[in-house]
C-alpha cells in the first residue's frame, strides 16, 4: 500500500480488525519513511451497481458520492467520520441486498435521508433541503413539522 503523504511504496500494517458489520477489514498502517499513520479499508468487490438518474441516464454506483453528500450535510456538526462511514456501509449493504443491480437514485436518496435522520436532525434538514428542492419556506416548514411529530 502506498503512503498517501510521501508516496513511499511500502507501508506496514500496525493493527487489523473487521468492521462491526464484518463487511470490511480496517487496517491501521504506518509509513517507515515519514512515520505517518493512516487507515485503509479492505472490502470484497461485488457486482457493479448501476444508478438510474432522474433523467433516465445510468451511471456506476459510487459510494464516495454518498460519503461526500453526507459529509457536506454533517459539516460543523459533532458527528464522527466513522459514523458516516458506517451509515454508508449500511446503505451500500441494503442496495446490494436488493433484487436488481439497477437502483433508482430516489431509492438511494431516501436511504441517505433515513440514515441522516437517525444521526443528526440538522444534517438531515440540510440534506433534505437540497434533495427535496424546497421551493419555498412553507415546504421547508412542513418538513420541520414532520420531524417534530416523530
Amino acid at each position: 500500500m502506498r503512503c498517501p503523504y510521501c508516496f513511499h511504496d511500502d507501508t506496514q500494517v500496525i493493527d487489523s480488525r473487521e468492521t462491526e458489520d464484518q463487511a470490511a477489514v480496517r487496517r491501521r498502517r504506518e509509513c517507515p519513511k515519514c512515520a505517518k499513520r493512516f487507515t485503509t479499508y479492505e472490502r470484497v468487490e461485488l457486482l457493479d451497481l448501476i444508478v438510474i438518474k432522474k433523467d433516465g441516464s445510468r451511471q456506476p454506483f459510487d459510494r464516495n458520492k454518498i460519503i461526500a453528500g453526507m459529509r457536506r450535510a454533517c459539516e460543523k456538526r459533532p458527528i464522527p467520520t466513522e459514523k458516516i462511514e458506517r451509515a454508508v456501509d449500511e446503505i451500500e449493504s441494503e442496495l446490494r441486498g436488493m433484487e436488481s443491480t439497477e437502483i433508482p437514485s430516489k431509492v438511494i436518496g431516501d436511504l441517505v435521508m433515513k440514515k441522516l435522520r437517525a444521526l443528526d436532525t440538522v444534517a438531515y434538514i440540510r440534506f433534505a433541503s437540497v434533495y427535496k428542492s424546497f421551493k419555498n419556506l412553507e415546504a421547508f416548514e412542513r418538513e420541520l413539522d414532520k420531524l417534530k411529530e416523530d
